[in-house]
C-alpha cells in the first residue's frame, strides 16, 4: 500500500510538473508574443490618423525590437525581418502603403503565435486527459489491492490468536494444568509460551489457595461442630449455610434435612425454626436490641429456655476493597439452668418472707404494747430501746414486704392492677402526706406545681400513689437540711401522657450511675449529711416502682447530674 501510494504520488507531481512547465512556455513564448502583436496594431492605428506621428512610430519600434527577442516559432523570424526591414524605410514617398505592409505582417506574426498557441493548448489537454486515466487506473488498481490486502492481512495477523484463544478457552474450561501448545516461533509463539507460564502460576497459586481454603473450613467447622449451644449461619439469600449438631438435635431433624435449605421453607415444616427466623426477618433498625427470650419445649417433653442473638456477618472482600455481608448468624445459648436457679431462688424468696413476716408482725405488736402504760411503764432509756427496736422491725418488716412483690414478679404472677381515671392532684396529696413529719424534721420545703387544666389519668392508685411516696422519699433523704423539693406534672408534647417528677438539689447521680439504680439491690450514693443510723433503704424501691410504672403502660426514668441535683419522674397515659 505504501509503494502504491508513493507511485501515484510521484507520477501525479510529475504530470502537473510538466503541465505547469507547458503552460509557462506557452505563456512566455506564444501568448506574449501575442500581445506584443496587438500592441504594434495600436500603434498603427496611430500613424494612420497621422503619419508622421512620433510617439506611435517610437512605440512601435519599441514593440518590434520585443518581438524580435520573442521568436520561437518557424517562419516567425523571417517575418519579423520583413517587418524591420520595412519600418526601416517608414514613411517614404507612400505612408499609406507602408502602413498597410506593416499591418499585414503584423496579422501574419499574430495568426502564426495563435496557431502555435491553439496547437500546444491541444497537446497540453491531451497529455491532462492523459495523465487522467493513468491516474483514475493507479487508483482502481490500488483499490483493489487494499481490498485484497484488508482481507487477508488481518486474517493472518489474528488466525493465530484465534488458535491461542480457544486454546486458552479449552485449558481455562477443564484444567488450569493444560498449557497451550506452540506452534510458531514468531509473535503469536511467544505470547502462548507467555501464558503457559502464566497458567504454570495460576495453577500453583490455585492449589495453595484451595489448600489454605480447605484447611481454614475444616478448622471453622471442627470449632462449629464442637460448639454446645446451638449454632445457624443463613446465607444472604436466606439459605441455611451451617447447623452444628446442636442446632440439629433442637429442630428434632437430621443435618441433612437442615443444610443448603431455604430458611423459609423450614420455618413452614419446623415451629421451633420459625420462632429462630423471626427476628432475622425483620430489618436491623426495627430487631429488638439484645438476647431475645426463647422458650421450646424439648424432644423429651421438658421446656427449654434460650436466650437468641442476630448477628449480621460482615467480611471484608480484598478484590472490591469494601465491606460486604456474609450471612446472618443465630445464636442461641441454653439458660434452662439459670431460669432454674433463678426459680430456686425466687421460691426461697417467697418462702422465708412468709416465714418472716408473722414473727415481725408478732415483734411489732409485742413493742406496740411495751409503749401501753397498762403493760408498764418504760423509764427514758428502755423508751429509747423500744423505739429504735421497732424503728428496725419496720425496717424488716418494708423489707419482708418488697421481697414478697420481688418474688410474685419472678414467678410470674404479675401485678394486680385496678387502672381507672385519677386526678393527679389527688395522687398529689396522697403521697404527700405522710411525708410531713419527715419534712419537718429536715426543714425541707416542698412545692407542687400543677396545671389547671391537668388531664386525669389511667392508673392504678394505690400503687402509684407508692411509686409517687417512694421517688419523695429518696428526694428527703437525699436533699441538704432546708433544701427545697419541687413535684410538678405537665402533659407530654403528644398529649397522649402525664409526666409527673420530683427535682431535689441533691448530691445527684453519675452518669454511669443512672441506670443501675434500677437494679435491684442497687443503692445511690449515700447522703452527704445522713448519719450512720438512717435507714439508707433496701435497693428494691426503685426497681418495683419501675415495674408498677411499665405495667401500666408508662415510663419510669431519672435525669440529674453529678453535684447538681436529680429528677426522677415517671409518665402515665391520659385516661
Amino acid at each position: 500500500m505504501l509503494g502504491l501510494l508513493l507511485g501515484i504520488g510521484c507520477y501525479g507531481y510529475a504530470t502537473l510538473g510538466r503541465l505547469d512547465r507547458a503552460n509557462r512556455a506557452v505563456l512566455q513564448e506564444n501568448f506574449y508574443s501575442v500581445q506584443l502583436g496587438q500592441g504594434m496594431l495600436q500603434a498603427l492605428d496611430g500613424l494612420a490618423a497621422r503619419p508622421a506621428n512620433g510617439p506611435a512610430l517610437a512605440r512601435l519600434h519599441t514593440l518590434l525590437d520585443r518581438e524580435a527577442d520573442n521568436v520561437t516559432e518557424p517562419g516567425e523570424r523571417r517575418l519579423v525581418d520583413s517587418l524591420t526591414q520595412t519600418l526601416a524605410g517608414y514613411p517614404g514617398t507612400d505612408p499609406a502603403a507602408g502602413q498597410a505592409r506593416l499591418r499585414q505582417l503584423t496579422h501574419r506574426v499574430v495568426a502564426l503565435n495563435m496557431t502555435a498557441l491553439t496547437r500546444k493548448n491541444g497537446r497540453a489537454m491531451h497529455a491532462a486527459a492523459q495523465a487522467k486515466s493513468y491516474l483514475l487506473l493507479f487508483s482502481v488498481l490500488s483499490a483493489l489491492v487494499g481490498l485484497m490486502l484488508v482481507g487477508s492481512v488481518p486474517q493472518a495477523a489474528v488466525g493465530g490468536l484465534r488458535k491461542l484463544a480457544a486454546s486458552l478457552d479449552y485449558a481455562t474450561r477443564t484444567n488450569f494444568a493444560v498449557t497451550v501448545p506452540i506452534e510458531s516461533t514468531d509473535e503469536v509463539g511467544q505470547v502462548t509460551a507467555a501464558f503457559n507460564r502464566l497458567l504454570v502460576h495460576v495453577q500453583d497459586i490455585r492449589s495453595h489457595s484451595l489448600a489454605d481454603v480447605v484447611t481454614e473450613r475444616n478448622r471453622t467447622s471442627g470449632l462449629v461442630h464442637t460448639l454446645s449451644e446451638p449454632l445457624f449461619l443463613l446465607d444472604p439469600g436466606r439459605r441455611v449455610l451451617v447447623a452444628n449438631p446442636a442446632a440439629c438435635a433442637l429442630l428434632g431433624l437430621a443435618e441433612s434435612q437442615v443444610l443448603a435449605r431455604p430458611a423459609a421453607e423450614l420455618a413452614q415444616e419446623n415451629p421451633v425454626f420459625a420462632q429462630l427466623l423471626a427476628p432475622a426477618l425483620l430489618p436491623v433498625a426495627q430487631r429488638p436490641a439484645g438476647p431475645q427470650p426463647l422458650a421450646v419445649v424439648g424432644p423429651d417433653g421438658a421446656p427449654a429456655h434460650y436466650q437468641l442473638w442476630v448477628h449480621e456477618a460482615v467480611a471484608f472482600n480484598e478484590a472490591r476493597d469494601q465491606m460486604e455481608a456474609v450471612g446472618t448468624v443465630l445464636a442461641l445459648r441454653n439458660v434452662s439452668a439459670f431460669r432454674q436457679l433463678d426459680q430456686t431462688k425466687s421460691d426461697f424468696l417467697a418462702t422465708v418472707s412468709h416465714e418472716l413476716k408473722t414473727p415481725l408482725s408478732s415483734i411489732n405488736f409485742n413493742l406496740k404494747l411495751l409503749h401501753d402504760p397498762r403493760v408498764g411503764s418504760l423509764n427514758a432509756e428502755q423508751q429509747e430501746l423500744v423505739a429504735t427496736m421497732k424503728q428496725e422491725n419496720q425496717r424488716l418488716l418494708r423489707l419482708v414486704g418488697e421481697l414478697l412483690t420481688v418474688a410474685r414478679l419472678d414467678v410470674g404472677q404479675g401485678i394486680a392492677l385496678d387502672p381507672r381515671p385519677l386526678a393527679v392532684p389527688d395522687l398529689v396529696a396522697a403521697a404527700t402526706s405522710p411525708l410531713r413529719l419527715q419534712l419537718r424534721a429536715r426543714h425541707l420545703t416542698l412545692d407542687t406545681e400543677l396545671p389547671a387544666n391537668l388531664p386525669p389519668i389511667r392508673a392504678d392508685h394505690e400503687k402509684t400513689t407508692w411509686v409517687l411516696l417512694n421517688l419523695l422519699v429518696n428526694a428527703v433523704r437525699y436533699s441538704p437540711e432546708q433544701g427545697h423539693i419541687l413535684l410538678s406534672a405537665a402533659p407530654t408534647p403528644d398529649r397522649r401522657a402525664v409526666r409527673v417528677q420530683v427535682q431535689d438539689h441533691g448530691p445527684g447521680i453519675a452518669l454511669a450511675d443512672q441506670q443501675r439504680i434500677f437494679e435491684r439491690f442497687a443503692q445511690g450514693p449515700a447522703a452527704p449529711e445522713a448519719s450512720p443510723h438512717d435507714d439508707h433503704g433496701t435497693g428494691l424501691g426503685l426497681s418495683i416502682s419501675r415495674e408498677f410504672i411499665a405495667s401500666q403502660g408508662g415510663e419510669l426514668g431519672v435525669e440529674s447530674t453529678a453535684g447538681q441535683g436529680s429528677t426522677f419522674y415517671f409518665t402515665l397515659p391520659v385516661a
